[in-house]
């Protein structure tokens, strides 16, 4: 027994350490009982046979067919319409929904059903991701506590009940303590919950080489950019309708670089901008993104016959699914040191565009095909993602410092749409009126999106996140290493002993953290399981009703917040959040001290002992 909490304590410190990956770490531990005889090897592996994992496995594929058909996205776009943009309200408006539906469906379905909605609604709301996938699973937890049907540990003690030849509780008897938690759980993460997620996954991310990502606005108020950008639009009456942009001339004639040329007939549609060809003809009505001093630009369409629509600038502007931008530093052995952009031909040879120039930290105002570079200098270019990719190749004569994070293609609804959501709707009705086990239920819709084309085979295996398969599956052997040596019970009995005489909210209170606690490690219906019997026998020796200790325990169960093992729901955003133990404790620990506190409240105002 000592062996297997020593392992769980060094697991645990592990675990918050964040030296080592999770999924290691839970291998360790599984080695770790496995070379001292406590678990045989069919015991040690039977968390990679468990359902669960692979329930995990497939919602990761369904949810990848609901990304690919532009299912995901438009739900965002739904969501959005009726949240805003704010990120206080979107949390809000996501835990609200995710809580309703697992309510009635299954808690991990309906994560994995949302997680790439949320994702989706995050990268176009301009929130970090991180900001609304811990809210979402958090909101899910707490919706299994609506109805008896919402999570397993519901139903545990209300089978308790009637094995002891008491009136069960019933569908609604969850519902009052539900809404409270649901409210306190909202109010939690939009207030102070919100401003202890991290930012890790978005803008700030790291890129797939390692490097830093850059705030796009920051980076162009950097280089001075936002007031020397503007859109023109030519007039029918223009002299440069029918020339190419290099017989224009316009950076010679009026320093001005033409940055995007948007045809009439793209204007109004959707296609994002595109970084400008020196052999493209200019037309009637075409509109121009241009970079230049106002009073060139102002110059340059009075003699041109051109109107100006808009100055400034947005990251936006140049940012696009098409084009981005990117940070070069010239070398010290580089070829265009001493020499200009325009000598050098650079945009002819690497087909991007110098924006502007920073030189000992201060943008440069002369224009930028003109100055002699020196060592040091650092550029700021545009072209489309394809060149960008090629510039990392690139040591002689420059090095790429800082990438901006490329925006997600906007999916439209594909024709399997309906294919895929049907499939996600049929899942959730299997489940939900266990019709079929969860594990077929969730199997059966991962073949289908495959098999239906709404998601390759290889789509499918490069959506599942294994960190979060193995780390469950490692896991899970703990539960068995516990109750085999008698460690659970050890524990849950001395509690009984000692706060029992203390009266009933003291020993509620500790059902509470006893049952949290272990939640956070090994399965809650587990959890439940175990403690169900000690909370009904220790209203007995009370002389109390056993309802109020037997919903606290079910209360408890449900708050898996402070560990990313604690749940599924947790361990499905660890990976696309990008989150590491620590943030888990840090947002969730508060919101389970709330949680105890509004249950030793509330509960014996609806479940009088």
């Amino acid at each position: 027994m000592l062996i297997v909490f020593g392992v769980l304590a060094l697991t645990m410190i592990l675990f918050a350490s964040d030296r080592l990956r999770l999924d290691v770490i839970a291998l360790l531990a599984l080695l770790a009982l496995l070379l001292t005889g406590i678990l045989t090897p069919a015991e040690a592996l039977a968390g990679f046979s468990d359902p669960i994992v692979l329930i995990i496995a497939g919602l990761f594929i369904v949810g990848a067919g609901l990304f690919q058909t532009g299912v995901a996205d438009a739900l965002g776009q739904q969501l959005m319409r009726f949240a805003g943009a704010g990120e206080a309200r979107l949390i809000a408006s996501l835990m609200l929904i995710v809580a309703l539906l697992s309510a009635f469906l299954s808690s991990t379905g309906t994560v994995a059903v949302f997680l790439p909605v949320a994702v989706s609604l995050a990268r176009r709301a301009g929130v970090s991701p991180t900001k609304l996938l811990l809210p979402l699973a958090y909101g899910s937890l707490i919706g299994g506590l609506l109805t008896l049907i919402g999570t397993p540990p519901n139903i545990v003690v209300s089978n308790q009940l009637q094995a002891a030849g008491r009136a069960p509780f019933g569908f609604f008897s969850f519902t009052p303590i539900g809404l409270v938690m649901l409210a306190i759980g909202i109010g939690y993460m939009i207030t102070v919950g919100r401003h202890m997620l991290p930012v890790r996954a978005h803008l700030a991310a790291a890129s797939g080489n390692g490097k830093p990502m850059a705030d796009p606005t920051t980076l162009l108020a950097l280089y001075d950019l936002p007031g020397k950008l503007a859109r023109v639009q030519i007039e029918p009456s223009s002299p440069l309708i029918g020339q190419t942009l290099a017989q224009a001339s316009l950076r010679t004639c009026y320093r001005i670089n033409v940055i995007d040329v948007e045809p009439r007939v793209r204007q109004g549609a959707t296609a994002a901008p595109h970084i400008a060809d020196s052999g493209v003809t200019l037309q009637s009505m075409d509109v121009l993104l241009v970079k230049g001093s106002a009073e060139d630009i102002a110059r340059l369409a009075r003699e041109q016959q051109m109107r100006v629509l808009a100055t400034g600038v947005s990251p936006d502007d140049l940012i696009t699914e098409e084009t981005g931008i990117v940070e070069l530093v010239l070398t010290p052995r580089s070829r265009l040191i001493g020499k200009s952009l325009r000598e050098t031909r650079f945009q002819d040879t690497y087909r991007v565009l110098a924006l502007a120039i920073l030189r000992l930290g201060a943008p440069l105002d002369a224009p930028t095909s003109r100055v002699e570079l020196r060592f040091g200098d650092t550029l700021l270019v545009q072209g489309t993602w394809e060149r960008i990719a090629s510039l990392l190749d690139e040591r002689n004569d420059f090095v790429v410092v800082g990438e901006v994070h490329r925006p997600p293609k906007k999916r439209a609804l594909t024709r399997r749409a309906s294919v895929a959501l049907a499939i996600m709707l049929g899942m959730l009705i299997l489940i939900s009126l266990d019709i079929l086990p969860m594990v077929t239920a969730v199997l059966l819709a991962a073949v289908a999106m495959v098999l239906t084309g709404c998601v390759s085979m290889e789509e499918g295996y490069r959506a599942i996140n294994w960190e979060s398969v193995v780390l469950i599956a490692g896991m899970l052997p703990m539960a068995t290493a516990l109750d085999k040596t008698g460690g659970l019970q050890l524990m849950a009995s001395g509690l009984t002993a000692t706060l029992g005489a203390l009266g009933p909210l003291a020993l509620m209170a500790g059902l509470f953290t006893l049952t949290a606690l272990f939640s956070q490690f090994i399965s809650n219906t587990a959890t439940t399981v175990l403690m169900a019997p000690i909370a009904l026998q220790a209203a007995a020796e009370l002389g109390v009703s056993p309802y109020p200790l037997l919903m606290i325990v079910a209360i408890a169960a449900s708050t898996a917040f402070a560990t990313p093992i604690a749940s599924p729901v947790n361990t499905l955003v660890l990976g696309p959040g990008d989150y590491r133990f620590t943030d888990f404790v840090r947002v969730g620990t508060p919101l389970l001290a709330l949680t105890l506190i509004a249950s030793l409240v509330a509960v014996p105002v609806v479940f009088p002992l």
